[in-house]
């Protein structure tokens, strides 16, 4: 008889749960879409490429500027904190460049060979790092959005958290808007999978790094999403967390892209016609999540 270790499920049906290449025939088509998607975005637009927020080589960032004092949208990376890199993360720059808003794309260490708590670090300093440099930039520090993918759906989470904006020396309500897709907000059960072969959770990093028990004070408006084809386990972790934020009294949507699998979901943000994208910039705008 099997042992049940997280919820009713044991550990063949957490590992299935939390195995998002299993949703899909062949992950490499859309990786490829990325990178290609990527490539041209560098290719057609200004680029500040390779903006270094840190000391480490891994701590940089494009930067697609969008005329002077325009807000931003900075994109997360997913690939389960192991996987990507800037490079494949501005297929969406064009899109949001065309409608006058600046576009980043966010580097950072990856698993295992940087703990996720090394991980959150980074992309909250890659953040601080245009609210300090905003007129460099042409960025109005008052409407930094975020969002992300998977893991860096997590990771946007993170930087929705409250606790670390004092030790960057960012104020509390930093980020404006945000957007996951897919994302993960409690890590233990990715502790208890396969996963953690890699991610190397404890009980205790898991809970500091699980965005759902750090709720900011006062949240931004979020848009949370996820793909039709997701996991159960994926599903409920995003309506999980819209409905701690709507608990907490904070602005939240929530909806399923019934046609969209873990992986092509995102890729949406490179065409304005699809909801996502819509969604993504009337909350830009400021008419809500």
């Amino acid at each position: 008889m099997s042992t049940t270790i997280y919820r009713d499920m044991d550990l063949a049906e957490l590992d299935r749960q939390y195995d998002a290449r299993a949703t899909v025939n062949d992950i490499a088509p859309f990786l490829a879409r990325y990178a290609d998607l990527s490539a041209a975005a560098r290719r057609d637009l200004d680029v500040i490429a390779d903006v270094s927020f840190g000391q480490r080589p891994e701590e940089v960032m494009d930067i697609f500027p969008a005329g002077e004092n325009a807000p931003v949208f900075i994109f997360i990376h997913g690939g389960y904190w192991r996987l990507l890199s800037k490079d494949e993360s501005s297929f969406f720059a064009p899109c949001f460049v065309e409608r006058g808003i600046a576009a980043i794309a966010v580097n950072y260490a990856l698993a295992p060979a940087a703990s996720l708590d090394e991980i959150v670090r980074q992309v909250r300093a890659a953040v601080s790092h245009i609210w300090r440099e905003s007129d460099r930039y042409g960025i109005d520090r008052t409407r930094i959005h975020v969002g992300g993918s998977s893991a860096g759906g997590h990771l946007a989470g993170m930087l929705l958290s409250k606790g670390w904006q004092s030790g960057f020396g960012v104020p509390d309500d930093l980020i404006a808007g945000a957007m996951t897709a897919s994302g993960l907000f409690d890590l233990e059960p990715v502790r208890l999978c396969h996963p953690n072969e890699w991610i190397r959770l404890d009980e205790a990093s898991a809970h500091r790094n699980s965005p759902i028990h750090h709720l900011p004070d006062d949240g931004c408006p979020l848009l949370v999403t996820w793909a039709g084809s997701d996991t159960g386990e994926f599903k409920r972790q995003s309506r999980d967390y819209a409905g701690a934020w709507r608990r907490s009294g904070f602005p939240v949507s929530e909806f399923e892209v019934a046609d969209r699998n873990h992986f092509d979901i995102i890729l949406d943000l490179a065409d304005p016609a699809r909801d996502l994208t819509r969604r993504v910039f009337t909350m830009i705008d400021g008419a809500g999540p």
